[in-house]
C-alpha cells in the first residue's frame, strides 16, 4: 500500500533501485569516482572526465598516479588529478581499466601550474603536462629509492645499488626569525589597473606578465619581499649570530639583503645583472642555492643549453657539495634522467639546475626559481603552446610564494618591465665596480683608424682587429666569435649578386633537365685532355679564373697574385700537372690562394667536386668547382700590420667578394633571382668546405653543376662566412696557434689558459681559465640587419655575453657602426639604460612587453574564418593578415592591453575549440607572445 503523497513526487523518487546489472564492478568504499586528465589534445575536450574507482584500486588509485582509461573507444593514458564523492554526470561512469604505476608523478602544484599555463598560453593541460612530466621508465622507477653520486654531466649513468642517506641541506646556526605580518595592498602600474590578492586569477596572470601583483603579498615564511628588504643593510654590520658573508653577492649594494631574505624563508623578487670577468654567474647563482637550502626550501635553475648546465652543475657541486642536488639535460637519455627526475619528486633532493624542461620540475617546498640569460630563445618552448621559462617561473613562484632571480649580462624588455611595474627589484653593481670588471670596448671603423688605413672600411678584418688578436695571443687565449656556423652558409652568383638556389628537382630521382650537363665519365677538357692535379687526379677544369682578374684565355688559369704561366701546363704545389692550363699560385693553390693568410696549406692546387658537366649545353666545358680560396678579406697585404684587405670594396649592401668558382661554357641567360628551372627544389645553396660543390641547405643534395639561372654565370662569391671558414683562415694567418671551435659540431664548455684562437658561434663560447686575453666580434651588420623586433637587443644579448669572458680591461674590438645604439650600450656597459629605451619604445609602438599579442598561423580561409568568430576583447586589434611564406600560408596579429591578456587567451582557445569540435581541415596555429614577431 502506497502512502497518499506519493502521488505528488516524481517516478524516479518512489521507484526502487535499479539493481546492478550483472558483472558491474563494485565501486571503491570511499571516494569512488576518479577525475583523470585525459592525454587528448582537443581544445573543446580540454576538462577532466570522470571515472568510476573499482574495488581493486581502491588502494593503488591515488591523485598523481598514471592510469588507462577508456575514451571514444580506445585506451588512452591519463593522469588520476583527485577522487571525489560523486560526479556530476547523471549517467553511468566507466570504469577505470588500470593503474599504470602506482608513482604519484604529477604533484597538486605541478598540476595546478599545468593548469595555469595552459589557460596563460591558450593551450590544453594535455599539452603542458607532456612537458612537465617525462614519459615512463620502468626500471627506473622499480630501483630502491637511494642518493647516487652520478647526478651530474660527464658522469657515468649506472643504476644505485648501495643505498645512501638522503642529502639534507647544511644546517647554519643562526637566530630564529618571527615571521612579520604583512599587509595585503594594491600597487598599480602606471596606465594600467592593479588587483589585489584577493582575486587568485587576476593576480596569477599578473605574476608572468609583471604586472599588478604586489611585492607584498602575504606568502611563505611571512610573505613576499624585494631585494631591499633584508634584516641587514649593504653596508650595516651584521646582527649576531647572523648568516655567513655574502661571499661573491656582496660585490652588489643589494646583495647581503637579498641571501638573507632568503635564508629567513622570504621571497625576494629581483632582476639581476651579472658583473662581467672569469668569475662568471654560476657561484653567485649556486650561493643563492645554498641560502634557499639553509632556509628548508627548494631551488630550481633553469639555463639556456647543456654547457651552462655544465658550468651551474660543476658551481653547485662545489658550493654544495656532492649529492645536494641534480642536473637535467636532454642528452641524459631516458633511463637516467627519469632517475633523477624522480630523486627530486621523492624529495631525495631539492636543488636541479637544467634547461626549459626543468621548470616543471617537481621540487618540494620550492623556496627559489631563477633563470639566467632570459632573453636566450633556448628558453622558450618548441612545443605547444609554446611557453617561455622566464613566464613559467614566474607564474610557479607567485603561485607558490618562491622568490625569483632573473640573471644575465643584459637585461630583456621583458625583465625590464617586471621593474616598471614593481613587482621585482634590480640587483645592480655600483658604476665603479662595473668599470674596474668591465672590458675595453674599441668599434671598428673610428676615424682615427680609418685615417691609417683606408682599406679597413671594407676589410672583413681591420688592422684594430689584427692588432688586438696579435696582442692578446703573446698572454693567453683569444676569442673570436663569429654570428653564422658553418663554412659559407650562403652564397650567391658572382656575377648578378642573385641568391644561389638549388636548381635540382624535388625528388631524389635525379631526373634530367634543361641547363645542367650529364657527368662526364671521361673528365675530359675542352681541349682534349683529361684535367688532373698534381696527384693526377681529373679534377681541374680546363678554363677557370683566379680571385683577381679574367682568365688569359682559353685553357687558363690565373691565381690571385701570378698570371697565367701558358695554355698548356697547370702548375701546382707538387709539381706540373699537363693538360689543363696554368694555375699559377702562392703555395701551390689552383685558384687565387695568394701569399697571405688566405692561402690554402696543403691544397696543392687541387680541385674537388663530383661530376663534369659535358652535355649539350656546356658545349663540352666543365662543370666542376673550383677550390674557393679567396678570403673574405683577402688580396692587398698592408706590411705595417699584416692587414688582410680587399683591393676593391664590395658593393653596397653586400658583405665581401671573395669566392671564386670556375669558368666554363655557359647557356644563354634565363630564369629568374636565381631560382632554377619551374619545380626545382629552389632552396639555398651554402658550402661545406673549401673543395666542395655546392649543397642544398633543404634537400640536402650536391649541385655540382650548378649556373645561375638569371645570368647563366657558374660563379659564386660568399655572401656570409662561417665559423668554419673563419677558423680555416686564421689557422692560415697564425700557423704556429692552435684554433680551437665551439659550435653546432661541437660545443666546448672550458679551454685552458694557453695561448689559442677559440672560434665560437654565439652561445657556444666557453669559458677561459682566467679569462681570455682578448676578444673580436666579426660581422656585426649579420645580427644587427637581421628582420627582427628584437635583432638589437639580441646582438647585444650576444655581444655582452661573450665580452663578460675576458679578463677585466681586456681589449675588446666589435666589427660594428659606433652609431649604433647597440653598440654604444656595449662600449659604455650600459644594458640597463639601453632596455629601458627599449621598453619606451615599445610602449609607444604597441610592442610586447608593453602590450600582449598573438598570432594566428594558417591558410588564408581558415586564419580569416577564425578571426571572423573569435569573441575577442573589446580593445583588440587585428593585424593582417600578411603572408608568410612561398606556401600559401598568412599570419595576422592579435594586440590588447597587458590587463585583458587573459580575456584573449580564453578567446582564442574557445575559437579553436570550435574549430576541432566541427573537424575543420585546416589547422591554425596560434601563439601567445612569441619570440619571431617580424
Amino acid at each position: 500500500m502506497t502512502h497518499p503523497d506519493d502521488a505528488l513526487l516524481p517516478l524516479d523518487a518512489v521507484r526502487p533501485a535499479a539493481a546492478p546489472f550483472k558483472g558491474a564492478p563494485e565501486p571503491a568504499p570511499a571516494l569512488p569516482v576518479a577525475r583523470v586528465a585525459v592525454d587528448n589534445p582537443l581544445p573543446h575536450l580540454d576538462r577532466p572526465f570522470d571515472y568510476l574507482v573499482p574495488a581493486s584500486m581502491h588502494e593503488s588509485a591515488q591523485p598523481g598516479v598514471r592510469v588507462r582509461v577508456r575514451f571514444a573507444g580506445k585506451l588512452v593514458d591519463g593522469f588520476l588529478l583527485e577522487r571525489v564523492e560523486q560526479s556530476d554526470h547523471p549517467g553511468r561512469l566507466a570504469t577505470l581499466e588500470r593503474v599504470t604505476s602506482p608513482e604519484r608523478v604529477l604533484t597538486p602544484e605541478i598540476a595546478g601550474l599545468a593548469r595555469a599555463v595552459a589557460d596563460r598560453y591558450a593551450g590544453t593541460l594535455a599539452d603542458v603536462l607532456r612537458l612537465a612530466v617525462p614519459p615512463r621508465h620502468a626500471k627506473a622507477e622499480a630501483e630502491t629509492p637511494a642518493a647516487t653520486p652520478t647526478d651530474h654531466p660527464g658522469e657515468a649513468a649506472a643504476a644505485p645499488t648501495v643505498t645512501a642517506p638522503t642529502v639534507t641541506a647544511p644546517t647554519v646556526t643562526a637566530p630564529t626569525v618571527t615571521a612579520h605580518t604583512v599587509t595585503a595592498h594594491t600597487v598599480t602600474a602606471p596606465g594600467h589597473p592593479g588587483t589585489g590578492p584577493a582575486d587568485e586569477g587576476v593576480a596569477r596572470e599578473a605574476a608572468a606578465e609583471g604586472e599588478g601583483a604586489d611585492p607584498g603579498v602575504a606568502g611563505r615564511g611571512g610573505g613576499h619581499t624585494t631585494a631591499e628588504d633584508g634584516a641587514a643593510g649593504p653596508g650595516g654590520p651584521a646582527p649576531a649570530g647572523g648568516p655567513p658573508a655574502a661571499g661573491e653577492w656582496g660585490a652588489y649594494p643589494m646583495g647581503a639583503s637579498f641571501l638573507d631574505a632568503l635564508r629567513n624563508g622570504r621571497a625576494p623578487r629581483a632582476v639581476w645583472q651579472a658583473l662581467p670577468g672569469a668569475g662568471g654567474w654560476p657561484g653567485p647563482v649556486a650561493e643563492a642555492v645554498r641560502a634557499t637550502l639553509e632556509g628548508g626550501r627548494g631551488a630550481v635553475v633553469v639555463v639556456p643549453d647543456g654547457k651552462d648546465v655544465a658550468l651551474a652543475d660543476a658551481a653547485l657541486t662545489r658550493v654544495l657539495g656532492p649529492g645536494a642536488h641534480v642536473a637535467l639535460t636532454a642528452d641524459l637519455g631516458p633511463a637516467e634522467r627519469y632517475r633523477r627526475w624522480l630523486r627530486l619528486l621523492r624529495g631525495q633532493v631539492k636543488a636541479v639546475v637544467g634547461t626549459r624542461a626543468a621548470m616543471f620540475a617537481p621540487v618540494a617546498d620550492l623556496g627559489l626559481v631563477a633563470i639566467w640569460d632570459d632573453g636566450d630563445d633556448l628558453h622558450a618552448e618548441r612545443l605547444a603552446p609554446y611557453p617561455h621559462a622566464r613566464e613559467v617561473l614566474a607564474l610557479r613562484a607567485h603561485r607558490s610564494g618562491a622568490a625569483v632571480l632573473v640573471g644575465g649580462y643584459t637585461r630583456t624588455a621583458e625583465a625590464t618591465q617586471l621593474i616598471a611595474t614593481r613587482w621585482a627589484r634590480p640587483i645592480v653593481a655600483a658604476r665603479q665596480t662595473i668599470r674596474s670588471r668591465a672590458p675595453r670596448v674599441r668599434p671598428a671603423g673610428e676615424d682615427a683608424e680609418l685615417a691609417k688605413d683606408q682599406a679597413a672600411r671594407a676589410a672583413r678584418l681591420p688592422s684594430v682587429a689584427w692588432r688586438a688578436l696579435r696582442q692578446g695571443l703573446e698572454t693567453g687565449p683569444v676569442l673570436v666569435q663569429v654570428p653564422r656556423r658553418g663554412y659559407l652558409p650562403a652564397v650567391a652568383c658572382q656575377h648578378c649578386r642573385a641568391p644561389a638556389r638549388c636548381a635540382l628537382p624535388p625528388t631524389r630521382s635525379g631526373v634530367p633537365y634543361p641547363g645542367h650537363g650529364s657527368e662526364d665519365p671521361q673528365g675530359t677538357t675542352p681541349g682534349g685532355g683529361k684535367a688532373q692535379d698534381a696527384r693526377g687526379a681529373a679534377l681541374v677544369p680546363a678554363s677557370t679564373r683566379g680571385a683577381q682578374g679574367p682568365s688569359a684565355g682559353p685553357g687558363t688559369a690565373r691565381g690571385a697574385q701570378g698570371p697565367s704561366a701558358g695554355p698548356a701546363s697547370t702548375r701546382g704545389a707538387q709539381g706540373t700537372v699537363p693538360g689543363a692550363g696554368d694555375a699559377s699560385g702562392a703555395r701551390g693553390t689552383a685558384d687565387g690562394g695568394g701569399d697571405g693568410p688566405g692561402a690554402a696549406v696543403g691544397s696543392g692546387g687541387r680541385y674537388a667536386g663530383p661530376g663534369a658537366g659535358n652535355g649539350p649545353d656546356t658545349a663540352g666545358g666543365s662543370g666542376r668547382f673550383a677550390v674557393p680560396e679567396a678570403l673574405p678579406f683577402s688580396g692587398r697585404r698592408s706590411p705595417q700590420e699584416g692587414l688582410l684587405a680587399p683591393k676593391t670594396p664590395p658593393r653596397s649592401g653586400s658583405p665581401r667578394e671573395g669566392l671564386v668558382v670556375p669558368e666554363a661554357a655557359v647557356p644563354a641567360p634565363g630564369g629568374t633571382e636565381g631560382a632554377g628551372p619551374p619545380g626545382s627544389c629552389h632552396g639555398p645553396l651554402a658550402l661545406r668546405a673549401g673543395h666542395a660543390a655546392p649543397y642544398c641547405r633543404w634537400c640536402g643534395r650536391v649541385d655540382p653543376g650548378w649556373r645561375c639561372a638569371r645570368c647563366g654565370s657558374p660563379r659564386l662569391r660568399a655572401v656570409v662566412v662561417g665559423a668554419r671558414r673563419t677558423a680555416e683562415e686564421l689557422g692560415r694567418a697564425f700557423p704556429s696557434v692552435p684554433v680551437r671551435t665551439s659550435g653546432r659540431d661541437g660545443v666546448l664548455a672550458t679551454v685552458p689558459a694557453t695561448r689559442a684562437l677559440v672560434v665560437a658561434t654565439p652561445g657556444a663560447e666557453p669559458v677561459a681559465e682566467g679569462g681570455y686575453a682578448a676578444a673580436v666580434l666579426l660581422d656585426g651588420w649579420a645580427l644587427l640587419g637581421r628582420a627582427d623586433l628584437r635583432a638589437a637587443e639580441e646582438a647585444l644579448r650576444r655581444w655582452m655575453n661573450a665580452a663578460a669572458l675576458l679578463r677585466p680591461a681586456a681589449e675588446l674590438v666589435v666589427l660594428a657602426d659606433a652609431a649604433v645604439p647597440a653598440v654604444q650600450a656595449l662600449l659604455r656597459w650600459d644594458p640597463v639604460t639601453y632596455a629601458e629605451r627599449e621598453l619606451a619604445d615599445r610602449a609607444e609602438l604597441g610592442f610586447p612587453p608593453a602590450v600582449r599579442m598573438a598570432t594566428l598561423t594558417g591558410l588564408p580561409a581558415a586564419v580569416r574564418q577564425m578571426l571572423d568568430e573569435a569573441r575577442l576583447p573589446a580593445a583588440a586589434q587585428v593585424l593582417g593578415p600578411v603572408p608568410v611564406d612561398d606556401g600559401g600560408q598568412e599570419r595576422a596579429m592579435i594586440r590588447v592591453p597587458r590587463a585583458e591578456g587573459a580575456a584573449l587567451a580564453a578567446a582564442l582557445k574557445g575559437a579553436v575549440g570550435v574549430r576541432t569540435a566541427r573537424k575543420a581541415p585546416d589547422v591554425v596555429k596560434v601563439s601567445v607572445d612569441p619570440l619571431d614577431l617580424i
